[in-house]
Parts: C-alpha cells; sequence; structure tokens
C-alpha cells in the first residue's frame, strides 16, 4: 500500500509577483500581446492572462460582438488572488465598446481594481508628452481606422492623418514583419505632428520602437508600449524599463 505523509515545514512563503500582478484579458485570436507585455515588464511585475472570445474579421460589429464575454474572461483570471491592475488587450475593441463599458464590464468580476486598456493607455501617454496633433499606423481596415480618428477626435487629440495595412485578421496583423511596420512609420508620419501613435496589441511594433523614433526624430507610442508602461503606474513599479521606446525615459 502506498504511503503518504505531510512534510514537516516552517516556510515562509514567497510573494508571487512581488513588484505586481496584473491581469491581461486577450483577445482569443491575438498572437502577441501576452509575449509582448512580458518583454517589457521588469523582473518581479508577473503577467496572468485569460482570453474574451471573439472572432475574425476584425469588423466593429464583431469587436462590438465580444462585449458580453469581457466579464467572464476578467473573473476567470486567478479568482480569489487581488490583482494589482487588469488590462483589456484590444485597441480597435475599446473604441468599439467605449472606456466606460470595458472599465464596468471588467469590474462586474474584479471590483475595485484598476483597470486600463490601449486608448486610456495611449491618452495618458499623450499627456505626458504634452501632445495635441498625432499620426497613427494601424492595421486595420479603413472603417476601422475612420472610427478610431473619430475617437481621437472627440478626447481632444488632433489626427492629421491615420493608415492602415487593410488586414481583417488578427493573425495576419501579428504576421507583419517588424521591419515593414517600421517602413511604412516613416512614410506615414506628419512633419507637422508631435508624435506617432502605432496601434493594435496583435502587431509587433514595440520591437521597433527607438528604430523608428531615431528615423522620425518624435516620440512613438504603441498600444502595448503604452498598456505596459500606463499598467506599470498603476500598480506603482518604478523600476527602468529600457530599450522600448523614449516613453519610458522620462
Amino acid at each position: 500500500m502506498t504511503q503518504s505523509q505531510i512534510i514537516e515545514h516552517d516556510i515562509q512563503l514567497d510573494r508571487v509577483a512581488p513588484a505586481g500582478r496584473v491581469g491581461l484579458i486577450a483577445l482569443a485570436t491575438d498572437c502577441n500581446s501576452e509575449q509582448d507585455l512580458r518583454r517589457m515588464y521588469p523582473e518581479g511585475v508577473e503577467l496572468f492572462t485569460n482570453r474574451v472570445l471573439n472572432a475574425n474579421p476584425v469588423t466593429m460589429q464583431n469587436l462590438r460582438n465580444m462585449a458580453g464575454d469581457i466579464s467572464r474572461a476578467a473573473g476567470g483570471i486567478l479568482p480569489g488572488f487581488t490583482l494589482d491592475a487588469m488590462i483589456y488587450g484590444c485597441t480597435s475593441g475599446t473604441v468599439a465598446n467605449g472606456v466606460e463599458k470595458i472599465q464596468q464590464l471588467v469590474q462586474e468580476s474584479c471590483p475595485g481594481v484598476p483597470v486600463t486598456n490601449p486608448l486610456s493607455a495611449a491618452l495618458a501617454a499623450f499627456a505626458h508628452f504634452e501632445t495635441r496633433r498625432i499620426s497613427v499606423l494601424t492595421p486595420y481596415i479603413e472603417d476601422v481606422n475612420l472610427e478610431m480618428a473619430a475617437w481621437f477626435e472627440i478626447h481632444g487629440i488632433e489626427v492629421v492623418n491615420i493608415a492602415g495595412f487593410g488586414y481583417e485578421s488578427d493573425i495576419d496583423m501579428t504576421g507583419i514583419p517588424p521591419q515593414e511596420i517600421a517602413n511604412a512609420a516613416s512614410r506615414v508620419c506628419d512633419d507637422n505632428v508631435d508624435l506617432l501613435f502605432i496601434s493594435c496589441t496583435a502587431i509587433r511594433a514595440s520591437l521597433v520602437i527607438e528604430q523608428i523614433e531615431q528615423t522620425i526624430g518624435k516620440p512613438v507610442v504603441t498600444s502595448n508600449q503604452a498598456l505596459a508602461w500606463h499598467s506599470l503606474k498603476l500598480v506603482g513599479c518604478k523600476q527602468a524599463v529600457t530599450g522600448y521606446g523614449s516613453l519610458f525615459h522620462q
């Protein structure tokens, strides 16, 4: 017969993620945001993920349809374990559903936990740079681009121009080579703007932020970079982050 015993011990348990615990609601079709955020987070900050049901193609209606699953996805991230911040990881989905609705749906399952999303994080980054006028690069189709530009205009940011690659699949968006993002960024960024915003958590723009900044001579804000920066502020982490643009330098 197998013998079983409980080992006598006097162990002081380590605190999981001592510098910050961040929950991420990622899209079911997203291949990139988890890896992107983990690359940027300093040691001791950990990301815990669940996925919200969504469907390609990336249209405004499909983006709105995911709202019904957001609370369920949020509640499935370490239930009973306190998180320091929650991220809803979809830029165009935030345009489609609204910042206030996203926050409400997340906090139905995670009351009291600070919530961010790519647009709120981007606006905080714009304020950090005292930004009023931007160029925008996206992977989206035109309808989604126009909705995004209108959202920024309503929130006091002049969108001088916006250009997209025209993809309708998150998986295709992740497949865009980072160097192609950098090449497009240098063509899209208008000389008269304060910075360039590169939208979408599915694309690998963070890998070429510093290259683009050197080329255009302006700050670059991307969806995942802004989320990393903003969520670190929400959890109170002041550790240095290098290699991901001037947003982390100031």
